[in-house]
């Protein structure tokens, strides 16, 4: 395919140098005399999304992206997911002190309109009111002085007399003196069609493409979204704004590292929203959390909240925050909302966050200037390192409500897949490099994790985890690559093992006769003398005979360790994988975890110290530039 003149690319494996970037980038922009902090939005990006995560209607009503008109006696109010002014966070974080929501009325008779606040328990209240018999603009004004433990402000109408219509709702502050440029990084890799629309999604929004000051799509895969005819068809309403990079698959730490080198590269001062490829891309979101970071008293990185792509009104988490000395991450804040229907529930609390996932943040310029570049660590933790350790610079993450995008379920994956090498050796990497691990803690979490896989006949699944952990033990050279070598041997290692593979449900390798369904009763009390009892039963043979079918909601290591030969369903819902007992598997795996964690424990100490000695190394643009190949 023949590439625009403006349209700068890198081939993957061949020298490469920075893109050029688009001449609004590598300015400050001035501001005008009030900043639009967000927009009344009153239907979705999709049809698979709710209305009612917008505005809730009762009567007749008719529905534009940003335009509501509503019928005689109707009414309608934004106290919803995307309607609500999150005031809490913007008085916590922000320079702002007061908004004005504005708006232009279309009143064939007369109607009320009513800005409302709620405070930390949900307690509604009246801020300002309007009656309104005459067709013009309207604003509403409520100070930010009463929300620093949580509530949010919203909008109400009635169309008492006839037709209401309502449009160029916006909430309004007084604007900095510059607005800082803004760019945005997708990384992609083979999700050419999904990358497509999310840059499309861009494209459709005029006030949202004309706040940003570039787009990188960096690809690093075989399936290239630049032949992509959604890509090509919207391509051209950027101008010289789209920026095209091929490289090769570095994963995510190394697609998204390479948005930051770019930007970074042109402006010092310019921000970078880190994006991912499949989202259902709500526009809206990109022009709120780029006013909020313009106007917080000290840069801050803002993130996105991430609502399931196939349950579209449910939040997968308020808030996360990472317990370092457990290697966990994904941990929600305490009083957050977790996998809730923000079609009957609303945050009220202000949650604050520890690190917010790459699905779309923002990274403000100063924190890539202070503290570097990402680790290479190909994908998995990449996102919660960098959050970490912009927190013991000074700098910390708020995760906005009321900006969000859709991303694909967590609890659709299963768990047992490659890519728990990278979530198990990163862990350490991480927890090596900003915390004092105990190394007798960690060994016994390790171990504790492992018997629980061994016992449910999770073979592959203790392999790879043992895999993560052998190339943690190698040190800071085992990043030399970024992470393709690692790749290769994590998916590669898994095929020896039998239950790693999924079966068509209807044409399972073994007799669908055969298969009797045995559900869990409940969870046990005294789980770690169960996993003994499980263990000695398992090692001796004395489990239930027969072919035994597990659902997935079932598929505990205490329920599924009963048997020695069961089909459980995969968590994607589209297959089955069929685990078997193997004593000499188990018992070669069990001696290869001794070793390892014997060794885990008696070199952690000195693992810590290389690997956070090599971090000003690895982070550096040199590193990148030699993974890229930039300047070769």
């Amino acid at each position: 395919m023949e590439q625009s003149a403006t349209q700068a690319v890198t081939e993957p494996n061949e020298h490469a140098t920075p893109a050029a970037a688009p001449a609004s980038l590598r300015a400050d922009h001035r501001a005008p005399d009030r900043m639009v902090l967000q927009r009344g939005i009153f239907t979705g990006p999709s049809a698979k999304v709710s209305d009612e995560l917008y505005a809730v209607v009762k009567g007749r009503a008719a529905r534009e992206r940003q335009a509501l008109r509503l019928e005689k006696g109707a009414t309608a109010h934004t106290n919803t997911y995307f309607g609500r002014f999150a005031a809490s966070y913007w008085q916590r974080w922000t320079t702002v002190t007061e908004v004005r929501a504005t708006m232009v009325l279309d009143v064939t008779k007369k109607a009320r309109v009513r800005l409302v606040a709620s405070d930390i328990a949900g307690h509604r209240r009246i801020i300002d009111t309007a009656k309104v018999d005459a067709s013009g603009p309207l604003t509403l004004t409520a100070p930010l002085d009463q929300y620093v433990d949580g509530g949010a402000l919203w909008l109400e109408f009635d169309a008492d007399g006839g037709e209401l219509g309502i449009s160029e709702l916006t909430w309004t502050s007084v604007a900095p003196e510059r607005v800082r440029p803004v760019a945005i990084a997708i990384c992609t890799f083979n999700r050419a069609a999904d990358c497509a629309e999310t840059v499309a999604a861009l494209a459709s929004d005029p006030t949202v493409l004309a706040a940003i000051d570039a787009v990188y799509v960096v690809d690093q895969g075989t399936d290239l979204v630049q032949d992509r005819p959604r890509y090509q068809e919207v391509q051209p309403v950027f101008g010289d704004k789209l920026r095209y990079i091929r490289q090769p698959n570095l994963g995510g730490a190394g697609g998204f590292t390479r948005g930051l080198y770019e930007v970074s590269a042109v402006n010092e001062h310019a921000d970078v929203i880190l994006m991912d490829d499949d989202i259902l891309c709500e526009p809206e979101t990109v022009l709120r959390l780029n006013a909020f970071a313009n106007l917080t008293v000290e840069p801050t990185l803002v993130g996105a909240q991430m609502l399931f792509l196939l349950n579209p009104d449910y939040l997968n988490v308020g808030a996360e925050e990472v317990h370092l000395h457990e290697l966990r991450h994904g941990q929600k804040v305490p009083k957050a909302l977790r996998n809730t229907s923000m079609l009957k529930k609303n945050q009220e609390r202000r949650v604050d966050a520890g690190y917010n996932a790459w699905w779309t943040c923002l990274i403000p310029a100063e924190v890539v200037a202070k503290i570097g570049l990402p680790i290479p660590i190909f994908f998995q933790w990449d996102d919660v390192e960098y959050g970490v350790r912009a927190r013991e610079h000074g700098f910390v993450t708020v995760t906005l409500p009321n900006a969000a995008v859709w991303h694909a379920d967590f609890y659709w994956k299963d768990y047992d897949d490659w890519a728990r090498y990278f979530s198990t050796r990163n862990s350490l990497i991480v927890g090596a490099m900003h915390a004092d691990l105990d190394g007798k803690k960690i060994t016994k979490q390790l171990f504790r994790n492992i018997a629980e896989h061994l016992v449910a006949m999770q073979y592959g699944l203790v392999h790879t985890t043992l895999q993560g952990i052998e190339d943690f033990l190698e040190g800071p050279k085992i990043l030399r690559d970024g992470g393709i070598a690692a790749l290769a041997a994590a998916r590669t290692s898994r095929a020896d093992y039998g239950e790693t593979i999924k079966h068509p449900a209807a044409t399972p390798p073994v007799r669908a006769a055969d298969i009797q369904l045995r559900r869990a009763s409940g969870e046990p009390s005294r789980e770690a003398l169960v996993l003994v009892k499980r263990a000695i039963n398992q090692w001796f043979g004395r489990t239930q005979h027969g072919l035994i079918g597990v659902t997935r909601e079932d598929a505990h290591w205490w329920h599924v360790s009963l048997f020695d030969h069961v089909v459980v369903t995969d968590a994607s819902q589209s297959g089955v994988r069929v685990r078997q007992r193997d004593k000499a598997r188990a018992r070669q795996l069990l001696l290869r975890t001794f070793r390892v964690l014997r060794r885990l424990r008696r070199e952690l100490p000195d693992l810590q110290e290389r690997y956070r000695a090599a971090m000003p190394e690895l982070t550096s643009r040199a590193n990148w530039e030699r993974l890229y190949g930039i300047n070769d």
